[in-house]
């Protein structure tokens, strides 16, 4: 756009690498970088596009985390270690879900940005997927797979709430170009700092069964209301009743009423269990990541 949120970023003193996707707004923001002592860089390129799966040369605005990251001089810290960079945007409304989940998948798997360390995002999303992210268990309809993914994986901070109409207007009826779901509020855009916990990867959970654990999550939520029990015997576990017995979980518990720390205790329980192997989901979770990316 037009560069709001970088001259916010820049007047408070922050050196700033800029994305601008759109080559119509290059050219002010380029003056602006010339008028400034390196305070300001200008790239042409997505941060919605970064590392996307293809082979060759990428081509603007599709970029490599990995330039940007050598562009600003910032370099790799073990995943305990302080946040190296903070990110601010504005997620596209178009796909939203899917660019949140994409950052969930990099997340989980230390992979693009999440290479460097434990990034920080700020970033405007919808109100509609807001609610979703800090739903409480038991809540019907919006309490979800990336509910508890995101919940076990980042610290959700509201930093600010704007009204639609400081974005976006339909200009042939002056209405808001943004329609209202019949489920969840959407009247706000919603600003959220999305912190990666530090002590994610603690137990059984690593960047390398991390896709099998996002995808245990997300089959768990196929049936929200099933029970638990259900689950554990359709993933051929014999001994339930004596692993939920050790976890304090409930045989009769539904997966929507599980918190998200009992999804992970959960699947660490797993990984020790003889009776269960990742192969029961491999051909799934290569599909799930394949989407995703």
């Amino acid at each position: 756009g037009p560069g709001i949120l970088t001259r916010t970023l820049l007047d408070a003193g922050f050196r700033v690498l800029a994305l601008e996707s759109n080559s119509d707004f290059l050219t002010d923001l380029q003056s602006l970088e010339n008028s400034l002592d390196g305070q300001l860089k200008v790239i042409h390129g997505d941060f919605f596009r970064l590392d996307p799966l293809t082979k060759g040369a990428l081509k603007p605005p599709a970029v490599s985390s990995d330039k940007l990251f050598e562009t600003m001089g910032v370099a790799a810290v073990p995943w305990r270690a302080d946040v190296p960079l903070k990110i601010f945007g504005i997620v596209p409304q178009q796909l939203e879900r899917n660019r949140l989940w994409r950052l969930l998948f990099a997340m989980y798997e230390c992979s693009s940005i999440y290479r460097y360390g434990r990034v920080e995002l700020n970033l405007f999303i919808s109100e509609k997927e807001y609610t979703v992210l800090t739903a409480k268990p038991g809540e019907a309809k919006i309490y979800q797979a990336l509910t508890v993914l995101a919940q076990l994986g980042y610290e959700i901070e509201l930093l600010h709430k704007e009204p639609w109409s400081s974005f976006a207007t339909n200009l042939k009826n002056g209405g808001l170009a943004i329609p209202k779901p019949v489920l969840l509020p959407n009247d706000h855009l919603c600003l959220v700092r999305l912190t990666p916990q530090q002590n994610l990867f603690t137990g059984g959970l690593k960047p390398s069964n991390a896709s099998t654990f996002i995808f245990m999550v997300k089959q768990s939520f196929a049936k929200p209301k099933s029970r638990l029990t259900d689950r554990l015997n359709s993933w051929s576990l014999d001994n339930s009743d004596t692993l939920l017995k050790a976890l304090e979980i409930p045989k009769n518990a539904a997966m929507c009423n599980l918190y998200p720390e009992d999804y992970k205790r959960l699947f660490e329980a797993l990984q020790n269990s003889e009776m269960f192997t990742e192969t029961l989901f491999h051909d799934e979770v290569l599909a799930s990541t394949r989407i995703m990316n």
